[in-house]
């Protein structure tokens, strides 16, 4: 009888054997990434007990594996499309939405994979060399942020990670087709607040350019494939939706901003 991550193995290889098969070609085979994800998995589920598993996920590759890998950014989204459909079927719960990198090493075959884990994420160059107190990803306590999402509705950022996408089991859940399942993150990161994308299929924007990863400031419009979304701090709107709403504090805008005369469109959405 298959055990859970033999399953899960099968389930990877069969699911890149039919998505993947025009990208992932050569000596490095749909069996070895299958196989060394799932590897990945079962060292951390023995050391992790029942709580949620680390999201990051380090590809470790050959260079020029990975220079043919980056030809075909499709391959990295579907290899995570793939990858959490699977572990999602299986129930495995991860403290967010997994998420895979790259990281170059000419010891390795370019017929191998090696797959780590890591708990945090790094953070952009702007967040290291801050000088600002605080520890990555603490409480935001004392720091009022807050999203309006399509002008209608206020989140308020109260946790060091909220997750965004369609699927429930977000933070931010957001009913819209355009986004994707599992869409972005933010993260409370060294007294700041920075927005992560999911390897989502339309993107994340910030102030009309597309981001994988960048610092967040009062003001700043927010684009989830299409979808406006402005990040404020200090001083909240009570109610967007009655019209009663509160000013922004004079100090509250730190650069200037953009706005979104054409918002990005998401093409060909398939999730």
């Amino acid at each position: 009888m298959s055990t859970p991550l033999e399953k899960i193995e099968q389930r990877l290889e069969a699911l890149i054997e039919v998505h993947l098969i025009r990208y992932l070609t050569g000596p490095l085979t749909q069996k070895r990434v299958a196989e060394r994800l799932t590897e990945a998995l079962r060292a951390n589920i023995g050391t992790q007990s029942l709580e949620p598993l680390p999201h990051n996920f380090i590809l470790r590759l050959h260079p020029s594996t990975i220079a043919t890998w980056e030809k075909e950014p499709r391959l990295l989204d579907g290899l995570t499309k793939i990858f959490r459909l699977a572990t999602s079927e299986a129930q495995i719960n991860f403290d967010a939405a997994p998420v895979f990198q790259f990281e170059s090493d000419s010891s390795i075959g370019i017929d191998d994979i090696k797959v780590k884990v890591r708990r945090s994420l790094s953070t952009v160059e702007e967040t290291q060399n801050s000088g600002e107190p605080g520890s990555t990803d603490e409480t935001p306590s004392g720091k009022t942020a807050f999203l309006i999402v399509g002008g209608t509705k206020v989140h308020t950022l109260q946790t060091a990670i909220t997750n965004i996408g369609r699927r429930l089991d977000n933070h931010l859940v957001i009913d819209d087709p355009r986004v994707s399942r599992y869409h972005s993150q933010i993260r409370y990161m060294r007294g700041r607040f920075l927005i992560f994308d999911l390897n989502s299929t339309g993107g994340t924007y910030v102030n009309g350019q597309r981001v994988s990863q960048s610092v967040l400031y009062p003001g700043d419009v927010i684009s989830l494939a299409g979808l406006p979304i402005i990040f404020g701090q200090d001083n909240p709107p009570q109610s967007i939706a009655s019209g009663d709403t509160m000013p922004l504090s004079p100090a509250a805008s730190e650069r200037s901003t953009a706005v979104l005369k054409n918002q990005p469109k998401a093409d060909n959405i398939q999730e």
